[in-house]
């Protein structure tokens, strides 16, 4: 079956899809099927502007993924583990407080090549970032929270869901925004910080000139000027 699945949610969550992960057999791990099937949901998600939020979710029990398949990535050619780490670059908080995470390529003598070695230290600068992928450390929810490479850590539930119950909920608080500024305002802080702060300014200055004629801005003003609650159509 398939390795990847995707709901769309109703009712008052509709606009909010997840995607479900589901590769039991090897706890999630980034095979080619699974990237190639997760790319492939990515893009026609793209392109459907009824989706305003979108919800990783695994649906292994007490694993969310275990990163890249070794033993699959052993069977690989030097070319074919190229192309592979290179998709793996293109896809990727809440967390539960018992999880436990790590970049522990050294331990099996490999670097993290999917983006780790530049990521981390953007998140928690270089010092620390070193440490943790030079030891192959590994973290719980909670020192993931206090460090700051999550923002959300929550106690674990009998149904062993709560960091899903925490991303649902976040989800639903960002539904009723306006999805046209909550797009450009991912695209201005994605885009931003690869580059210099003068450069950001005006990335940010470009996305803000496409958000100036949308009927959601207007109905924003509106909506404060008469003291109700906007109603935003995307447009």
């Amino acid at each position: 079956g398939s390795e990847i699945e995707v709901r769309a949610l109703a009712g008052p969550d509709q606009g909010i899809t997840e995607i479900l992960m589901n590769r039991p057999s090897a706890c999630n791990a980034l095979g080619n099927v699974f990237v190639s099937e997760l790319l492939e949901t990515l893009a026609q998600l793209r392109e459907d502007r009824q989706v305003r939020v979108l919800l990783f979710r695994s649906g292994v029990k007490g694993v969310f993924c275990a990163g890249a398949d070794l033993k699959e990535r052993e069977q690989m050619s030097e070319a074919e583990v190229g192309v592979f780490v290179q998709r793996l670059r293109g896809l990727m908080n809440d967390i539960a407080s018992s999880a436990v995470m790590g970049l522990i390529e050294t331990t099996r003598g490999l670097l993290p090549g999917a983006g780790g070695t530049q990521r981390l230290p953007r998140c928690l600068g270089v010092a620390l970032a070193k440490e943790l992928i030079f030891t192959g450390r590994r973290l719980s929810g909670t020192e993931a929270h206090v460090l700051g490479l999550v923002n959300h850590a929550v106690a674990q539930n009998e149904e062993g869901d709560a960091a899903y119950q925490r991303a649902r909920a976040l989800a639903q608080e960002i539904l009723p925004q306006a999805p046209i500024a909550v797009r450009l305002g991912k695209v201005a802080i994605d885009r931003g910080m690869e580059v210099d702060i003068a450069s950001g300014m005006a990335i940010e200055g470009m996305c803000y000139a496409q958000n100036i004629p949308t009927r959601d801005r207007l109905e924003g003003m509106a909506a404060f000027r008469e003291k109700r609650t906007p109603k935003f159509v995307g447009k």
